[in-house]
């Protein structure tokens, strides 16, 4: 059994013992380091061909926020962590490249916790990602994770953020039922909400959703910009809002324009995002 699939069965055993938004909840202050390494090509050719990215050249800026998600599953699913990890869902993420990555780069990878949010839905945690080159940062992402529960407030929620702008649409994609078993074997992220129709309706979810940062990654794929290249034009950062989640399976349109893309399932805006490019 791999260390990651130790991690997810003690999620499972410890998950039930844990009650989300206790007012006296506190973040453990350690981090996980994963020395440097060289990336395993095969992982890596999984996860191009699943996100669609090229299975040559640079390595997608997506692509460090998987090595760290072991790291990341130690820190969530140890003891003194306070939310349950089942059925935790991805909310935002933020990445900043530095400079330019590539599949040969030996990096150094830190993970910790960053700090509990309310949320009108329960509680939110913010886990940072470093990687970093010969011991210089060279990437970093920020990611909130919600763990849905009963807030016990009886503050009127407050109204719900406007609809964003409808972007001019550019591609077409129909999502099979199996899309999250296998992005999760590409990504070792396995949370039963992207699995199975039976094991999302563990969790509240009628159906099984897709991975939010396969929705982040196919967007740079599709757009032909989601590699950290050494070009006058490479991505520098990404900021991706996850709004809704799309269900398996689905037809959705992808959409962009300019720095800013978004994903639709009809009149339904499921992510919305915006990158930064250095000229």
């Amino acid at each position: 059994m791999t260390g990651l699939s130790l991690s997810l069965v003690r999620g499972a055993v410890t998950s039930p013992f844990k009650r989300a938004g206790r007012p006296d909840a506190a973040l453990p202050a350690g981090r996980e380091v994963l020395p440097p390494g060289r990336i395993a090509p095969g992982p890596l050719a999984a996860y191009s061909r699943v996100c669609g990215f090229a299975e040559s050249g640079p390595l997608p800026i997506t692509y460090p926020h998987v090595l760290g998600f072991p790291a990341a599953m130690r820190l969530m699913t140890a003891r003194d962590f306070p939310l349950p990890v089942l059925g935790l869902v991805h909310t935002w993420i933020e990445i900043t490249a530095h400079r330019a990555l590539h599949p040969t780069d030996a990096l150094e990878i830190t993970v910790y916790a960053d700090g509990l949010t309310p949320h009108r839905r329960g509680t939110e945690v913010t886990m940072v990602t470093e990687a970093r080159l010969a011991g210089r940062l060279v990437w970093e992402s920020r990611s909130g994770y919600l763990s849905r529960h009963a807030t016990g407030t009886t503050t009127p929620p407050s109204a719900p953020p406007a609809s964003p702008p409808e972007l001019p649409a550019v591609a077409e994609w129909r999502l099979p039922a199996d899309l999250g078993r296998r992005y999760g074997a590409a990504s070792g992220d396995r949370n039963p909400i992207h699995l199975h129709p039976v094991t999302a309706r563990l969790f509240g979810f009628p159906r099984h959703i897709a991975h939010g940062m396969w929705t982040v990654a196919r967007c740079l794929a599709e757009a032909g910009s989601g590699t950290v290249t050494g070009g006058p034009c490479r991505i520098r950062s990404v900021r991706a809002d996850f709004r809704a989640p799309v269900p398996l399976p689905s037809t959705v349109t992808y959409a962009a324009d300019g720095t800013a893309f978004q994903v639709r399932g009809g009149s339904r805006v499921h992510l919305t995002g915006s990158v930064t490019r250095e000229e």
